[in-house]
């Protein structure tokens, strides 16, 4: 985890009867019950008394996953399971509003502020998730110039050493808590995304980006001072940085949250590698590596692009939410959890893997 690794209707429309669902396009309800239930069994056998899940991977982090997912899988606020998650989030509320343990502070309280929105019944976590966006803003860097690489970006700890990873969930955090567009701290994360993109011109003037090959360009990186690591696995023979599937998806997802439309350059780049590379049998650019976050900002990003059916840089129209159910399906061990028998970025813990095979779930939906 540490290297990479979460309206009310009007009358009218409570009572009138739920749009089927359409089996070429989504999973069939029946279907989708019976993989969230064996996940939340496996799960719930998995819980620590105190209501965590796996603290030692992260703290407060993967509860807020497993809780998060949970809620948007269609569990209730009320749900025991969730509950106890909450209480646990609740406990591990620091004095400066943040939501973390001994470190990971900027990765965790944002997980937390997810969840806490998506379990904001009546006002009940608003005093919370107010503090929380609080101490996320006082990490981010306000001391760099507007023309430095880390301007805007987001570490583990927010200060230090930036990374797409966290800065991305800066971002879905902030919008999540009510920040606008507008909001200066989006628009300083922002660029920093933008410095992450495997697209030369005004929004990225990195060395590297110049360098992508026309297969990484306009894909994402994750760490965009990789450039001058020559140690790093990352970079390309021509000098440039390797773009990812899981980044590529996060750094989209960003843009799209914030409100860029589908014609912003950026966006357009973002979607044409995606077309490139478009899969659910593999993390591109690292395999299986990190997959099940990689399917997580998959779904995220997916569902802000609006498309139910996406085309590929062949044609092929793919209708994602099914078939990356019936990936996630098909992965499902016995007892109802996931793991990923690549141990890179500690998914091989099924309580990690599970909390994001059962977020993208959600998204299938």
């Amino acid at each position: 985890m540490r290297r990479l690794v979460l309206a009310a209707f009007t009358a009218a429309v409570l009572s009138a009867p739920a749009p089927a669902a359409d089996p070429k396009l989504s999973p069939a309800d029946a279907e989708f019950k019976v993989v969230v239930d064996k996940a939340y069994e496996a799960m719930k056998a998995k819980q620590n008394a105190d209501g965590s899940f796996a603290p030692k991977l992260g703290g407060p982090g993967v509860t807020a996953l497993m809780a998060a997912a949970f809620l948007k899988a269609g569990k209730s606020p009320d749900d025991p399971v969730v509950v106890k998650c909450l209480a646990y989030l609740e406990a591990s509320i620091q004095k400066d509003g943040g939501v973390y343990d001994k470190g990971l502070a900027n990765y965790t309280t944002c997980l937390a502020v997810m969840t806490f929105k998506e379990a904001n019944a009546g006002g009940k976590y608003d005093k919370v998730i107010a503090n929380a966006t609080k101490f996320l803003r006082g990490l981010q860097d306000a001391t760099a110039d507007p023309g430095e690489l880390k301007f805007g970006g987001m570490g583990y700890d927010g200060k230090g050493r930036p990374d797409l990873s966290n800065t991305q969930f800066f971002v879905e955090a902030l919008l999540a808590s009510g920040a606008t567009k507008d909001d200066p701290a989006v628009k300083k994360a922002l660029a920093f995304v933008g410095r992450s993109q495997n697209l030369p011109g005004e929004f990225n003037d990195q060395p590297f980006a110049a360098k992508a090959t026309d297969d990484d360009r306009g894909g994402f990186v994750y760490n965009p001072t990789d450039q001058t690591n020559a140690k790093s696995d990352k970079r390309t023979p021509e000098g440039g940085l390797r773009s990812e599937g899981g980044m590529t998806y996060a750094g989209l997802k960003s843009f799209l949250y914030a409100g860029l439309s589908k014609d912003d350059p950026r966006v357009k780049a973002a979607v044409a590698w995606i077309r490139r590379h478009y899969t659910v049998d593999e993390n591109p650019g690292q395999g299986q590596a990190g997959l099940f976050y990689y399917y997580t900002t998959f779904a995220k990003a997916m569902t802000a692009l609006g498309e139910d059916e996406f085309a590929d840089a062949k044609g092929t129209k793919h209708p994602w939410r099914l078939e990356l159910f019936t990936k996630l399906q098909s992965a499902q061990q016995p007892d109802g959890s996931w793991a990923n028998a690549n141990k890179s970025f500690l998914e091989n813990q099924p309580e990690l893997a599970t909390a994001f095979a059962v977020l993208a779930l959600g998204y299938c939906k």
